[in-house]
């Protein structure tokens, strides 16, 4: 049976953070959702950084997210061969969904108009914009957005990863059985 409304939630997760599970609760309750799928990128383009192995991002994401009502944590795009862009994945879920929202930080709604086939995303999705700290939500040209009600965390993956060498409480930061699989990865 189709889905009628999925929500999509991409990105590295390296780690994936208790600000990624407050994003993914406040999209949850907002009920304009049948299902929300996390997909962990394969190959994420965007990023310079050198990442974790798909397979302990993946591991990751799934002991995070576990047990989050409406969210299945997906390989979908590590399956893919090449980069992992948003337009491929939205593509094929919609050969499962009447309509697909792409749900991101409010730190990144600036970039969408530069992502891999922008003009063609925009008119397949709908974007739900998750607030961040410091960041005015402004949405951009031609593109169908809505904020997610929610209050703003501050984390990054980044910054976590920066407190992994610095020997912090990864318990403020992190589900706690996320933790040895961040730090296995990351040690």
């Amino acid at each position: 049976m189709k889905v009628r409304r999925l929500g999509l939630f991409g990105g590295t997760f390296d780690p994936p953070h208790l600000g990624h599970v407050a994003a993914l609760r406040a999209a949850g309750k907002s009920g304009r959702f049948d299902r929300i799928e996390v997909t962990v990128a394969g190959d994420p383009y965007l990023k310079d950084v050198d990442v974790s192995p798909s397979a302990i991002r993946l591991a990751m994401a799934c002991a995070a997210f576990d047990g989050l009502p409406f969210v299945v944590v997906s390989d979908l795009e590590i399956r893919r061969e090449g980069p992992s862009y948003t337009i491929d994945t939205v593509r094929e879920l919609l050969f499962e969904a009447d309509d697909v929202d792409l749900i991101v930080g409010a730190d990144l709604v600036s970039q969408l108009a530069s992502w891999h086939e922008a003009a063609h995303l925009r008119k397949l999705v709908v974007v739900g914009i998750v607030p961040r700290p410091k960041s005015v939500i402004v949405p951009p040209d031609f593109w169908q957005c809505y904020e997610i009600p929610m209050e703003p965390v501050d984390l990054s993956s980044t910054f976590i990863r920066d407190q992994l060498s610095q020997h912090a409480d990864l318990g403020q930061f992190l589900p706690a059985n996320v933790i040895p699989l961040f730090e296995g990865a990351r040690g």
